[in-house]
Formats: structure tokens, C-alpha cells, sequence
């Protein structure tokens, strides 16, 4: 599999591993947390969510123009994952709920992940600038692509395991003080202690407590405190194993940081020489390839806005409308985020084999046109959301905060509609993702790497920043029609993609 491929990929990839393991950890539990910890609603919850991943991308261009202009590509990355642990471990620290301060605990909580999210955007452009070097440095460029795949799979070996271990601490945490797990109950313990609990989701709430209780519950209020404070606590120790994660990342790099390159032009730009090839490279050329650059960030920016609803709304769905049942097996609603990355490590062999096999007979489909075909898959994985959630009642009517009555179990969605989104999400994803990268490493301008690397997460950041509007759908309209603005989303970006794919192909020849 890594025949042919630089001896640095491999160390590269675990090194990443870390902070995948700390991203899909804030992904699967992010926006459970703050609901149960703050008892915020759907939509302040979405903006919080939008705006992190917003920034956890937006500061990679940050961190490209430090790389950039410092040349100091190895260093800012090793920065990067000590200001990320630093993010981990004030999120970590354990404190009560209900909050006795809420506005000071949620602005600490706020804090740590900005600081999270500088740290990622030191570390993360600068990092996929280094694999892309790897392949100017091979001669080799048939090879690129297949290696950013390979690249994007073993990074999300990390992400598998990130919910399973966050569920695992937080569900461990609440058996041992003789509690179990139920998704809904933190929204019951909220509206108890807010008063807006009606008498509908009353009995409910009371039937749910005795049940995670194993005995009858007589002071609904003070379970409401106990419960949430366990709950939240769980989740507090989760975080802390993302921290182990970072140390282990920190370590793997350290101990292959010689072996890395620096992106093109860095050691000559500090003798103050150019590269032949930026000499070669004129203003005409730059520009031609930066217009190329730019359109591709503007196509992905919805590919984004779609695919990262899977730790917002969808999220959401797998709490508030799917069974949370696989035969007799009871799962946690945070568990649907290991499908993806555990889809990229299974797709990805299968993917480069079809792409190979299409190249050995002369069929290669070029990078840009791959991107064309995953917007459109991508766009056939909200359609199948649509069509699963015809019927379903609207959010506003099952919100116990709003006096609604949660669904029963009986009317909930089997977990196979989630589980076949995510595994075609995936599929769009492995079209895109790394073969972006890919493209940005081939037709970037050399002086131009870390920034480039950076804008193309920048484009992920603009993506996540709307991220909020699927919230204010999910609690405002009919959810078919919710996805259905996403089908219509991807399919535009897939018809406007395959409109440039010329031009495009021209430019990164």
C-alpha cells in the first residue's frame, strides 16, 4: 500500500492522529455538552458550534502566514499541538453543575476553545504543507493523490476511537454513581430546575428518572442537580483523554521532526536565494493558478456547510428522533460519529483501488472532476435524510423545553437511516477531502504552500461558520425539507464544479 510512497507519510500521519483524536472528540460530544452543561437551546448551541469550527479552520490561515513569512514551517506546527493541549486541559478541569456562575463558566468553556482553535491552526495547514513537499521531493507526482488519501485514512484511525472513548468515560462515570445513560434526559433536568416543564413531559421525565435510577425517584429537583452534574462531569474527564492523545502526537513528532521537509523555498529564502522554479514562475503563472486556487475554495465552502451538519443537526436527529437501540444493544447518540471516520479507514483502500484500476485502463478522472462527482454524492446523502424524515413531527413539538412531549420509542427512526447517510457522506468526502489537499499541494505557487494550505481550510472555516442555519432549520421547518436545503446546496456546487473542469485541468497540469 505505501509502496513508492515518502518514508515520511506514515510518521506524519500518527502525529496528526492526535489532533484528530481531540477534533472528533469535540465533534461527537460538543454540542451535548453545552446543552447538558449550560442548558443552552439548539440554536445559541448551533452558533457556539458554528463559530468553533469556524475558527478551528479560519486560524489555519493564521498559522500559514506565520509558517510563511517565519520559514519556520517544523516549529509552528510543535507550537501547535502545545497550544492545543493547554485548550484541552482547561476543558478538562471538572467543574459543578448547574453552574453556580453560568456566565463564567461558559466564557472559560468559550475561552478554551478558542485556544483549542489557534492551536489547530498552527499545526494542521502547516502539516498537510510538509506531505505535499514530501511529493515534490519524490518526483513522483502520479503518486500524490493516492497519498493524501492514504494520508487522510490513518489520520482518522484516531478519530474512530475518540467518540467511543469520550462515551465510554462519560457512561462509566455516570454507572459508577449508579446512574445509566438516556439522551434526553439533561433537556427533563433543565426544564425541571427552569420550571418549564409541562405536564405531559412530566410524567415522562418522572418515569426516566426512576428508570436510570433503579429505584423511585421522590424529589425530581434533586435528581435534575445530581443527574447533570454526573452527567457533564463524564464529560469533563473525556476531554482529559484527548490531552494523552496530544502527548502521544507531541512525541511521534519530536522524534521524527529531522526527517521532515520544509515546503519549497524555505531553506533557500533564508540564504536569500529563490528556487528555480519560483524564478521560472511569473506573475501571469501565479495569478492563473491563484484564480484556479480560489474557485475550488469557493465550491467546497458549501461541501462544508453540508458534511460538518453531522456534528450539529444530525447529532441532534440521532437524539431527539432515532431509536438509540441495535437489536437489544442500547447506543449513545454520540456513537454515530465513529461512522465516519471508521467509513474513511474502510473506503479508502476501495476508493484508490477504483481510482487505480480507472488510471491503469486509461480512464483516470482527473482531480477536479472528482471533486464534481463527491458534491453530487454528497448531494444524493442529504436526499436520502429528506426521504427518511417524511412524517416526522416538527422539533418544536417534541422539545420538553418548549412544553413538548419527546417521541416514543415506538415512533423513532430505525439507525440505519443514519448510518447509510454517513457511510455516502463519507464516500463524497473521500472525493473530496484529500484529493483537495492534493490539488492545492500540485498547483499552489511554492512560496505560496502554508498560506494556500491554510486559505483551503479557510474555506472549511466560511463553511462551518453557516453551519448555524441548519440549527435555525432543524427547530424552524419540516425536517425533509431541512436536508432537502442541502441536496439543493450540493447539487448547485456539483453542476458549477463540472463547469470549470477544464479550466481547471488546464491549470494543474
Amino acid at each position: 500500500m505505501f509502496k513508492g510512497h515518502p518514508k515520511g507519510l506514515i510518521a506524519a500521519a500518527i502525529a496528526n492522529m492526535g489532533e484528530r483524536f481531540g477534533f472528533y472528540t469535540m465533534m461527537a460530544i460538543l454540542v451535548l455538552f453545552l446543552q447538558a452543561k449550560f442548558g443552552l437551546d439548539e440554536e445559541n448551541t448551533g452558533v457556539i458550534y458554528s463559530v468553533f469550527y469556524a475558527l478551528i479552520y479560519i486560524l489555519s490561515l493564521v498559522g500559514g502566514v506565520i509558517a510563511d513569512k517565519t520559514r519556520n514551517y517544523k516549529g509552528t506546527i510543535q507550537a501547535g499541538l502545545i497550544v492545543m493541549a493547554l485548550g484541552y486541559v482547561i476543558m478538562a478541569i471538572p467543574t459543578p453543575t448547574p453552574a453556580p456562575n453560568k456566565a463564567l463558566l461558559l466564557t472559560l468553556t468559550l475561552f478554551a476553545l478558542l485556544v483549542i482553535a489557534f492551536g489547530n491552526g498552527l499545526f494542521k495547514g502547516n502539516l498537510q504543507a510538509l506531505v505535499g513537499q514530501m511529493y515534490d521531493n519524490l518526483g513522483d507526482d502520479s503518486k500524490r493523490d493516492a497519498g493524501f488519501s492514504l494520508f487522510y485514512m490513518f489520520i482518522n484511525v484516531g478519530a474512530i476511537f475518540a467518540p467511543l472513548t469520550a462515551v465510554g468515560v462519560r457512561n462509566w462515570w455516570l454507572s459508577s454513581h449508579g446512574f445509566e445513560y438516556k439522551a434526553e434526559l439533561p433537556s427533563f433536568c433543565h426544564s425541571q430546575l427552569e420550571g418549564t416543564i409541562s405536564t405531559e413531559s412530566l410524567a415522562s421525565f418522572q418515569q426516566m428518572a426512576d428508570s436510570v435510577s433503579g429505584h423511585a425517584v421522590t424529589d425530581l429537583t434533586a435528581f435534575a442537580n445530581e443527574y447533570l452534574n454526573i452527567f457533564t462531569t463524564g464529560f469533563h474527564y473525556a476531554f482529559a483523554v484527548a490531552i494523552l492523545a496530544m502527548g502521544i502526537s507531541f512525541i511521534v513528532y519530536l522524534m521524527n521532526k529531522k526527517h521532515f521537509p520544509n515546503p519549497k523555498g524555505a531553506n533557500k529564502v533564508e540564504k536569500g536565494e529563490m528556487t528555480t522554479e519560483e524564478v521560472e514562475m511569473g506573475v501571469a503563472e501565479v495569478k492563473r493558478r491563484m484564480y484556479a486556487l480560489f474557485a475550488v475554495f469557493g465550491i467546497v465552502i458549501f461541501f462544508w456547510f453540508s458534511f460538518h451538519q453531522n456534528g450539529l443537526t444530525l447529532t441532534y436527529f440521532a437524539k431527539d428522533y432515532t431509536l438509540l437501540k441495535i437489536g437489544s444493544m442500547n447506543i449513545s447518540a454520540e456513537l454515530f460519529q465513529s461512522m465516519n471516520p471508521f467509513f474513511v479507514v474502510f473506503l479508502t483502500p476501495v476508493v484508490i483501488g477504483i481510482f487505480g484500476w480507472l488510471k491503469n485502463r486509461g480512464k483516470e478522472i482527473s482531480t477536479p472532476k472528482k471533486i464534481a462527482i463527491g458534491m453530487g454524492i454528497a448531494a444524493s446523502g442529504y436526499l436520502l435524510m429528506s426521504l427518511g424524515s417524511l412524517g416526522l413531527p416538527l422539533f418544536e413539538s417534541i422539545n420538553p423545553k418548549s412544553g413538548g412531549t419527546p417521541l416514543l420509542d415506538s415512533e423513532k427512526v430505525t439507525p440505519l437511516l443514519l448510518l447509510g447517510t454517513y457511510f455516502i457522506l463519507t464516500v463524497a468526502e473521500l472525493f473530496i477531502s484529500p484529493l483537495g489537499l492534493s490539488f492545492v499541494s500540485k498547483v499552489a505557487p511554492p512560496k505560496y504552500q502554508g498560506i494556500m494550505q491554510g486559505a483551503w481550510l479557510g474555506a472549511t472555516a466560511v463553511g462551518n461558520q453557516l453551519l448555524f442555519i441548519g440549527a435555525i432549520l432543524y427547530t424552524s421547518i419540516p425536517l425533509s425539507v431541512t436536508w432537502g436545503v442541502f441536496v439543493v446546496v450540493c447539487s448547485i456546487s456539483m453542476f458549477t464544479m463540472f463547469f470549470m473542469v477544464k479550466w481547471l485541468e488546464r491549470v494543474a497540469k
